[in-house]
């Protein structure tokens, strides 16, 4: 896309059009809520700027032969049929401020809790070209989250994407909060992105986040649930622009995507209004490559800084199997599993041990906590199995040695609950549980 844009204003160039020629008017032929046909337009982009009427914005979604498509991003008035549509020959672009650090801000550069736009605004492209593959090199760093049951078992690197899944109301927000609020005093910026959230739910975040003092490293870059569908669709493509250029200057970087299958419904919603072809589920073809592109901008650069991304995804029924999960399990390094049952049973945080996975494993642990983490997790998993197969077996009928794998196996269970807000240090995790291995 980027090569076509640079050939289209290069090509306009060439043709002799001043600024003000490339500024082509058409009109609008028919309104589908936040969708317009414009007829007239001959010489646009994707994802070129247009103004409609002199008080709406949006910008080229789709090109026909006879007519474009446009998304609307700010509708300033009513938009009816034959309204004027203005190509302004720019690209689309975010609004940025560096005041946004501890603010909740939205892709035009305005504070969300006060309305106000932020000074010294620069513009960001939606989307930067990728990170080469020879700037890219290992993930080796740990990336702290301050919970048990991830730093051990699963731990997370610097420059991984790691997926945490699960159904509705089992935690998964809550593990993404955790680890910003954990990354206080470790010289990470964290970027939390909200897909269509209510204001309200947003407003107990910022609280939460506030109260302990996270706000001074983390950006909200939020999309609220009645702003325009185009705008949820842009929002985590421009997180991750502003995550970018925190990295090239050697920062490291959280971002958080919560959550990316509402953005993919969003864009299957966008799709089918614009008229591209229904694929599987009705998600248009392109669905897959619309979050590779987004995810593969997490990596280790060789600047030093680098870019973790925490997509969250919410299931139905326990089902990872689904077709958006299964595209960004397939996408990511590892994902963190959470189980309804285990959250019923006040397992807290509520991670499916035996389903979920990290890629890297030991490779991003320091020593002592990699010689914890494989002693837990063998005997965990091996107690996992146990109890499926013993659950429904009175314990006076078990055997000695089955009894004490069992117990141990509980007493596991109970060391890796924890509350929310309260992450550990990696010296506070292996005290946990040194007493069930002093003995080797």
């Amino acid at each position: 896309m980027e090569q076509h844009i640079k050939e289209m204003i290069q090509k306009k160039t060439e043709m002799g059009f001043s600024p003000d020629q490339m500024q082509e008017v058409g009109y609008v032929s028919s309104v589908q809520g936040y969708i317009l046909e414009v007829s007239g337009l001959t010489n646009v982009m994707f994802y070129e700027k247009v103004i409609i009427d002199g008080h709406s914005e949006g910008y080229v979604n789709n090109i026909y032969r006879s007519h474009v498509m446009v998304a609307v991003v700010r509708e300033g008035g009513q938009i009816y049929t034959d309204s004027e549509v203005v190509a302004t020959g720019e690209i689309f672009e975010a609004s940025y401020s560096e005041e946004s650090v501890g603010h909740m801000i939205d892709i035009f550069g305005r504070d969300r809790m006060n309305g106000r736009q932020f000074d010294c605004l620069e513009q960001l492209p939606i989307e930067n070209r990728t990170t080469p593959i020879m700037d890219r090199t290992a993930v080796n760093r740990p990336l702290e989250t301050g919970i048990a049951g991830i730093d051990l078992i699963y731990p997370i690197g610097k420059g991984q994407r790691q997926l945490i899944i699960g159904d509705k109301k089992t935690g998964k927000s809550q593990i993404a909060l955790d680890a910003i609020v954990n990354q206080r005093g470790k010289d990470v910026l964290c970027i939390y992105v909200s897909i269509g959230k209510t204001k309200k739910s947003m407003k107990e975040t910022y609280a939460d986040l506030s109260r302990r003092g996270a706000l001074e490293y983390t950006i909200m870059l939020t999309a609220f649930n009645d702003d325009q569908p185009p705008v949820l669709y842009l929002t985590p493509y421009v997180g991750l622009t502003i995550a970018e250029k925190y990295m090239m200057q050697g920062k490291d970087v959280l971002v958080v995507l919560d959550d990316l299958s509402r953005h993919a419904d969003n864009y299957r919603e966008i799709s089918l209004l614009v008229g591209k072809t229904p694929g599987r589920d009705a998600y248009p073809p392109d669905i897959f490559y619309t979050h590779s592109r987004m995810l593969e901008k997490g990596c280790q650069h060789r600047c030093g800084g680098s870019i973790t991304v925490l997509p969250i995804v919410e299931t139905r029924g326990g089902d990872i199997t689904d077709y958006i999960s299964t595209n960004i399990i397939s996408i990511t390094d590892g994902q963190i599993v959470l189980s309804k049952k285990s959250f019923d049973q006040n397992q807290k945080p509520a991670i499916n041990y035996g389903l979920s996975v990290s890629r890297l494993g030991g490779a991003v642990q320091p020593g002592p906590v990699k010689k914890m983490g494989a002693k837990v997790r063998r005997e965990l998993l091996s107690y996992l199995e146990t109890r499926e197969v013993y659950q429904l077996t009175n314990m006076d009928e078990m055997g000695r040695e089955l009894q004490e794998k069992i117990h141990r196996g509980e007493e596991i269970m109970s060391s890796l609950c924890q509350y929310k807000y309260s992450p550990l240090s990696h010296d506070e995790i292996i005290g946990r549980f040194r007493h069930l291995y002093q003995e080797e």
